[in-house]
């Protein structure tokens, strides 16, 4: 007996739902490993192809490859720099079977311990992804900053510094 045009879109809804779960676990793991700089498991969950495009009030840094992100990103959230993100309000559509975009509301802070700069802000974070052997993975990343505010950081007893032990080391 085939299956019945309900159950057929009962199972297509039942799919949706769990790729944009997938999609939001996925960049649940994403911000943790960029906050702790890991770069190892970062790499599994982007595409090979990755493009990236970021614009901050004083920047706007685009990247081509995996390898050439993952670079970049080692060598900001290094043991001298401090990151903590928060993406919610996710906006996520299906493209296709394997293609997903997606609109996440991100609020940041940096802290360069080596210039006792602090940036803080909100931006509207467009990604795209694709699924890869049954896998969502990130195929682009992007921002567009709506509030950045950089100042100087005061003196501070840091008690505890996760990338000071495992970021990066800078000469």
């Amino acid at each position: 007996m085939s299956p019945s045009t309900n159950d057929l879109e009962l199972r297509r809804q039942v799919q949706a739902l769990t790729d944009i779960e997938n999609i939001k676990q996925l960049a649940a793991r994403y911000y943790r490993c960029l906050d702790t700089a890991n770069m190892t498991e970062m790499r599994e969950l982007m595409t090979e192809d990755v493009t990236t495009d970021f614009h901050g009030g004083s920047y706007h840094v685009q990247l081509e490859g995996r390898d050439a992100y993952l670079e970049m990103i080692a060598s900001v959230f290094n043991a001298e720099f401090i990151g903590h993100h928060n993406v919610h309000h996710p906006e996520i559509e299906l493209v296709s079977e394997t293609e997903a975009k997606a609109t996440w509301y991100l609020a940041d802070i940096a802290i360069n311990l080596r210039t006792m700069r602090n940036t803080y802000g909100t931006a509207l974070r467009r990604d795209r992804y694709r699924k890869v052997e049954g896998q969502w993975k990130i195929r682009h990343a992007g921002y567009s900053r709506i509030l950045e505010v950089e100042e100087e950081v005061k003196p501070m007893n840091l008690t505890a510094h996760y990338l000071g032990l495992h970021g990066r080391k800078v000469p």
